[in-house]
């Protein structure tokens, strides 16, 4: 009697045909997030080290804001804060770019590590204190965020080395999976040990928690820059970095990566309006203020565990545009759901999954198409216009929200998101054409 065969003849190819059912649905292994890139030992380590790492800065990040509006009750101090942070953040982010594609970028980031616990010390002693100063919060977020841009700057210009080239995607979306799980944990833990505890105990957390990528760069092997030229100025001068700049003359697309996300989060992001909207429209605390902050970042996980199809995508362009208007309409609509959580939360979510979408292709971008001799510098600038459009965004949202209402503040902003963005791509064909392996 013939035993069936367990496979069939296509042309000159054997296909096995497989009916254990033991393997997943191929559409769920083509969703699923690519884990190759943890293979690598300083991925890995910088990785787990970074997840503990900056739970404990969003712990931070929230207790300043829940701080200066305890301090303060005004929407427009609180929106300070971006101003605050702005100015280091900038000069941190650009000028150490030189140092970054100088230097072995693991001491770089060591010292980083190091500066950030410091400035989060001083917010734990102005905690301790009978009564807080102010300036003594703004100078502490002001060197918090210095310090956290040239981290950020490091380890972006660090990472394409830590990976091969075809996994650079995946291992950006893991990236985003670490930052936004740490903002789901970090702000619900920030929101309830400040409802509970107090600001000391959250500051004290954060300073704790730096152990983690300090403890990981220490163990990385050295990861020195590939020099061009060796003769070349060492320190961050205005020459180098406007080297940097010049790469950017005349690359379009390169170019409209930075300028879409200024418009997302200058306009789109209304985190700084958190601790009024969870005490004045949905009647709760602190803790529903960190509930907010995490279902951003809720949302974003999500994605980005289901982000195994984005080093398939050749449009990167348009999947950007799309990314950043499916963000803009739902925080419009966040701000018009009322006292409704559930709904809120969901909104949320969705615009947190939009943005991490947008980020992964817009850092593929940049990390892809610019040469390691630049590196340190473009991320610079990248960090400076991913990190700084957020903290021109608290100022814009408090004062909008000081002069009109947080209502009005978060729905014109998601509105002015979506049309800004339409309206570049209409003034930029070449971005929202941008196919893999187009120039820049």
């Amino acid at each position: 009697m013939p035993v069936k065969k367990s496979s069939e003849m296509v042309g000159k190819r054997e296909v096995p045909s497989d009916t254990s059912g033991s393997r997943p649905p191929g559409r769920l292994r083509r969703l699923a997030i690519d884990l190759s890139p943890l293979r690598e030992r300083d991925f890995r380590l910088l990785w787990s080290g970074e997840l503990f790492s900056e739970i404990g800065s969003n712990i931070t990040l929230v207790a300043v804001l829940l701080q200066v509006d305890a301090l303060t009750h005004s929407p427009a101090a609180v929106g300070l804060i971006g101003l605050v942070q702005l100015v280091p953040l900038m000069a941190a982010s650009l000028f150490g770019g030189s140092l970054i594609d100088r230097m072995d970028r693991r001491r770089l980031l060591l010292v980083a590590q190091v500066g950030q616990a410091g400035a989060s010390a001083l917010l734990l002693a102005g905690a301790l204190a009978d009564h807080t100063p102010l300036v003594v919060v703004y100078l502490g977020a002001a060197l918090v965020a210095g310090f956290s841009g040239f981290s950020l700057a490091t380890r972006s210009a660090m990472t394409p080395s830590l990976v091969p080239p075809d996994r650079l995607p995946s291992a950006l979306a893991l990236n985003q999976v670490m930052w936004n799980t740490a903002q789901i944990v970090g702000p619900a833990l920030g929101g309830i040990v400040v409802g509970t505890l107090g600001f000391a105990w959250a500051y004290g957390i954060d300073v704790v928690s730096f152990a983690g990528t300090i403890t990981a760069a220490a163990l990385m092997r050295p990861r020195p820059p590939i020099i061009e030229d060796p003769d070349a100025e060492v320190v961050g001068s205005w020459q180098r970095l406007m080297e940097g700049v010049r790469y950017l003359k005349g690359r379009r697309v390169l170019q409209g990566t930075f300028f879409v996300d200024l418009i997302a989060m200058v306009f789109g992001m209304p985190r700084v309006l958190f601790p009024f909207l969870a005490r004045t429209q949905f009647g709760a605390g602190p803790e529903l203020a960190g509930v907010l902050f995490a279902s951003v970042s809720a949302g974003a996980v999500i994605a980005a565990l289901t982000s195994g199809w984005v080093h398939r995508v050749v449009r990167q362009g348009r999947a950007i545009v799309v990314a950043i208007v499916v963000w803009g309409l739902a925080i419009a609509a966040f701000g018009l759901v009322g006292d409704r959580v559930f709904l809120a939360l969901l909104l949320l979510a969705v615009a947190g999954g939009a943005d991490v979408i947008s980020a992964v292709f817009r850092s593929t971008i940049l990390q892809a198409t610019v040469p390691d001799a630049l590196r340190g510098r473009m991320s610079g600038i990248h960090i400076t216009v991913v990190a700084g459009g957020p903290r021109i965004g608290d100022l814009e949202g408090g004062l909008v929200a000081s002069v009109f209402s947080p209502t009005v503040s978060v729905v014109s902003g998601g509105l002015i998101c979506v049309i800004g963005v339409l309206v570049y791509a209409a003034c930029v064909p070449a971005f929202a054409r941008y196919r893999v392996g187009d120039a820049t």
